[in-house]
């Protein structure tokens, strides 16, 4: 299933929205690799971006909280922390077992997760929270 950037996945903050659509692309990636049969090939390469990815996209969006002051900035980063989990135990099972197809399920089923559940409702709260500070 190939996922499409829409309304209810924007922020309104256009450097948030702009690191968001390229999870979003990511994870196309991976699902046409999928779709013509080299998923696993392709699996090295949407891993690598994930570890960037967390790294630069956190970073950013929690400068943005603590600058504006976003109330819930702890529970936030909390879950930034257990994502960043997710991440490495994927890592971690790609080093050790190699390219699986039970492998491109579960980070489809982890990322994807993760993109449609916490951009829309997490990452929606700190955009109008920063919005409602005059940004």
């Amino acid at each position: 299933m190939k996922y499409v950037w829409s309304n209810d996945l924007a922020t309104g903050n256009e450097a948030i929205d702009i690191q968001h659509k390229k999870l979003v692309n990511a994870i196309n990636d991976l699902l046409k690799a999928c779709s013509v049969g080299s998923g696993r090939s392709h699996l090295e390469t949407v891993i690598k971006f994930l570890e960037n990815y967390i790294i630069e996209h956190f970073t950013d969006e929690e400068k943005l909280q603590l600058k504006y002051k976003y109330p819930d900035y702890q529970n936030h980063k909390k879950l930034h922390e257990d994502f960043k989990a997710v991440v490495v135990e994927l890592a971690k099972q790609l080093n050790e077992n190699g390219p699986s197809v039970g492998l491109i399920s579960e980070v489809n089923k982890r990322i994807c997760s993760w993109l449609t559940n916490h951009i829309k409702s997490e990452d929606k709260k700190v955009a109008d929270h920063i919005l409602s500070m005059g940004a």
